[in-house]
């Protein structure tokens, strides 16, 4: 068989019989490449999913919304064994929002399935402002919207399965936070100046980076006893 060269010859070599046994060889005891399963629309259903359902209970209304999502696990007992999303349902006995929480599910549902990066969503939900207001979670966390709430499970989830990762402050960042905790509680010692939580002083202002109510100003400068945002830097 005649093959045509169209690069320059640098080197050549001539192999004997040993040389083509020892590269079959060679050949036979690399590591074969694994076939990865990754999320994608034409991955079939399979009988049984593993979820997780998420409670929430607003004051916007009398009845709570019930969040499940059932994951898929792919490439299972292999070493690139990973859990992904694959659908979500929301039920409530409330039906004033049926017809946009439906309609949000089965979006939601088919960007999972789609493949990909869907750590985008949570961002995306979490940035839904309700025009009529929003309104203040246990601990004071304040969520713009039920939309955003939502979006706060769907995260919540996806670090339970390993998809997003926590971003936690730094062994400095703890010891100053708990100095300044320390600092606030020996100045107000009064239970009553505590939230309904006991967790943050209940005059604490909104926190515009970490969305909680925990701003309070220590010596002289607003510091959020939360997530250590400061305006001095």
């Amino acid at each position: 068989m005649t093959h045509k060269i169209d690069k320059k010859i640098i080197s050549y070599k001539v192999l004997n019989e040993d040389d083509k046994k020892a590269a079959e060889t060679h050949a036979e005891q690399a590591p074969k490449a694994i076939d990865r399963e990754s999320m994608n629309e034409n991955v079939s259903r399979p009988e049984i999913l593993f979820g997780s359902t998420y409670k929430i209970k607003t004051p916007q209304s009398e009845h709570a919304l019930y969040i499940t999502i059932n994951d898929m696990i792919l490439n299972m007992g292999t070493e690139h064994e990973e859990r992904r999303p694959y659908e979500v349902f929301i039920n409530s006995k409330n039906m004033e929002h049926f017809q946009w929480v439906l309609a949000l599910t089965r979006v939601i549902s088919a960007v999972f399935r789609k493949g990909g990066d869907a750590t985008f969503l949570v961002e995306e939900l979490k940035a839904v402002f309700d025009p009529k207001g929003g309104y203040f979670k246990k601990g004071g966390v304040f969520m713009p919207s039920l939309v955003a709430e939502i979006g706060c499970a769907i995260e919540s989830h996806m670090k339970q399965i390993g998809m997003l990762k926590d971003k936690e402050l730094d062994d400095h960042q703890k010891q100053f936070l708990a100095a300044k905790r320390r600092e606030f509680e020996s100045l107000h010692s009064d239970t009553s100046a505590l939230d309904e939580t006991g967790s943050f002083p209940a005059k604490a202002l909104l926190c515009g980076k970490c969305q909680t109510k925990a701003v309070v100003l220590m010596d002289g400068c607003m510091t959020c006893l939360n997530c250590g945002e400061s305006k001095c830097g």
